[in-house]
């Protein structure tokens, strides 16, 4: 509970009291009361002598509240049952849909891991974030995190999962990057493996019991011999988190690794300890291991949810969940059998919708509208500005950040929300890409060197039919507005295109 120093009455306020004590007539004491009860009564100069040496009276405000982002990993834009499927069973993850807002028009960062993490992280677009390639890149001691913003406003803050923004030694450990506590993978390759033989702790690795032969420098590999699944490990961190820090302002990053492939395992990369309720379906068996991996992971998401309901702070904890990009085609996995990306079209490493439009479901019960859906046009980079003015905690947000705020649309006020001008996404791998939406059109570059394409998402929401020819003034503005986006380094530019240029950094 926060206190505020602030006088409950003004000087002002004060004196009018204190007149009025004064020149109040005495009420006569009633034949029937009791002798001890007129024995008590303050003289009215006593009363005034309380009230002016009182000072300051503290104004007890409510405490601000927890933040749990929630964000699966590979997981596609139809994969849920709130957002259209049907075969996979998530109705814990569908209730929360229900009780707040599931945004429909949200995107991530990026269409792969970690340029989608570090946008959500720092609040920059692709464009513009230090990281936007999967790779080996650090955060640097200068980049700003969400739970840097946090800390300041008394959070203890935790991510629990997968990192993919610095590695063992470096600048971009969690640990040096505003979080209290880390528990997971910090490499995303490492995280293929869901039978790892270690985690890591804070910037400790922590054996486990599997056996990973020839495993890589970063862990990654196929185990042969299967004991610790470390996605039931990581809930549990999750929930000791919530019990150990429900007496305070926390920030739970929830990064789960589900379900995302083991590349390594070939056909057999859904990694998973058993199908459930789907092992008796004619289906190949890597999608049996998809949909078991998503309702394991929605039955978790209901844990936390009764965890919260168990410690009495569900009304104050604000519950995001998401994912990071479009869905896969690895590890067997075959992303049309469940018609994983619903209408839209393309996968992960598309930058068509179907790679970058994602699932985001918020709930903040007593607060956000229940059972409602938003098309507010937002993204990762939004994350960071949102939390903070929740928190109010605005001012450690860096100036030049690409996101902003939604949380008037959270509130349920979209009258007062801010919009963007546009949302712009670079990719730099299979010869580059990039693309940018303004309003219901959406322009693609993909690969860089080819025409840019032009869709009304409006009338066609899965981008089948380039409009280009018929609005080559629009395409023409979009294209300047895509230049303009993007600020190439040393690191990452692309070939053949126009950039502005900037020093190494």
């Amino acid at each position: 509970m926060m206190i505020s120093l602030r006088p409950r009455f003004t000087p002002c306020a004060q004196v009018l009291l204190a007149r009025e004590i004064l020149t109040a007539r005495p009420r006569a004491a009633t034949r029937t009361a009791p002798r001890r009860e007129r024995s008590v009564q303050l003289p009215r100069y006593a009363l005034l002598c309380l009230l002016l040496l009182a000072g300051p009276l503290p104004v007890v405000r409510a405490a601000p509240p927890n933040f749990i982002f929630i964000m699966a990993d590979d997981l596609g834009y139809g994969d849920l049952g709130c957002f259209g499927q049907r075969r996979i069973q998530t109705p814990q993850i569908d209730r929360l849909a229900r009780q707040g807002i599931r945004f429909t028009d949200f995107y991530a960062g990026s269409t792969v891991c970690a340029p989608s993490r570090c946008v959500l992280m720092t609040g920059y677009h692709t464009g513009h974030a230090f990281i936007r390639g999967n790779g080996k890149d650090n955060l640097r001691p200068s980049d700003v995190t969400v739970a840097e913003v946090l800390k300041p406003a008394g959070y203890a803050t935790a991510l629990i999962g997968k990192w993919g923004l610095g590695h063992e030694g470096s600048s971009g450990l969690p640990t040096r990057q505003g979080f209290d506590q880390f528990f997971g993978y910090l490499d995303q390759h490492h995280a293929h493996n869901y039978y790892p033989s270690f985690l890591v702790r804070n910037e400790s690795r922590v054996p486990l019991n599997n056996v990973v032969p020839r495993e890589g420098k970063f862990g990654q590999g196929v185990a042969s011999k299967k004991v610790d699944y470390s996605h039931d490990l990581i809930t549990r961190e999750a929930l000791e988190f919530v019990d150990r820090h429900h007496d305070q302002p926390f920030f739970l990053y929830w990064s789960l690794t589900i379900p995302h492939a083991n590349n390594e395992a070939r056909a057999k990369g859904m990694e998973v300890p058993d199908y459930g309720i789907y092992g008796d379906r004619a289906w190949p068996e890597p999608q049996k291991g998809h949909a078991a991996m998503i309702t394991r992971m929605d039955s978790d998401v209901g844990q936390l949810l009764a965890r919260l309901e168990r410690h009495g702070i569900a009304d104050n904890t604000v519950v995001f969940f998401t994912t990071d990009n479009g869905p896969h085609r690895e590890g067997g996995n075959d992303p049309d059998f469940q018609n994983s990306n619903g209408p839209l079209r393309g996968i992960k490493r598309d930058l068509t919708e179907g790679g970058i439009r994602v699932p985001m479901i918020v709930r903040w019960p007593g607060k956000t509208p229940a059972g409602v859906t938003s098309d507010f046009v937002g993204g990762f980079q939004d994350i960071m500005p949102t939390l903070a003015a929740l928190a109010d905690s605005r001012a450690h947000v860096p100036d030049d950040i690409d996101g902003i705020s939604f949380a008037p649309t959270l509130s349920g006020d979209a009258t007062a929300q801010r919009q963007h001008d546009f949302l712009y996404w670079a990719f730099y791998e299979r010869r580059g890409a990039r693309a940018l939406r303004r309003g219901r059109w959406k322009a693609v570059q993909q690969p860089i060197r080819s025409a840019v394409r032009l869709y009304d998402l409006k009338n066609d929401l899965g981008e089948q039919s380039d409009v280009a020819a018929a609005y080559p003034q629009r395409v023409a503005k979009l294209v300047r507005l895509m230049d303009g986006a993007d600020i190439s380094t040393p690191r990452w530019k692309f070939p053949g295109a126009v950039r502005k240029k900037t020093p190494a950094n």
